[in-house]
């Protein structure tokens, strides 16, 4: 079973919420699409973000950087939001 196999969307019954990390469907959504592996040429990501969130890449981009600093992702998702943690700690120490 690969990552993108997992229902993360199984609702619990007692809560009647969707998942107990707290995250909104578009917040996991995202962090769903960062554990995929794009190197399936230039655009692709760009045109998946089009297509299955409704966002623009740079709104896209900003809602990721906030939620790498959210807790509840870092629970839901703690090795993706970890390694996107790393490179984006990487790109600015190039700066």
């Amino acid at each position: 079973m690969t990552d993108d196999d997992r229902t993360p969307d199984a609702t619990f019954p007692d809560t009647g919420l969707s998942d107990l990390s707290g995250l909104s469907e578009r917040d996991r959504a995202i962090l769903a699409l960062e554990r995929q592996d794009w190197v399936s040429g230039p655009g692709a990501k760009e045109r998946a973000i089009r297509e299955r969130l409704g966002m623009v890449p740079v709104r896209y981009y900003q809602v990721l950087n906030a939620l790498l600093d959210d807790p509840r992702a870092l629970a839901h998702d703690p090795v993706t939001v970890n390694r996107l943690r790393r490179v984006r700690e990487s790109r600015r120490e190039e700066r």
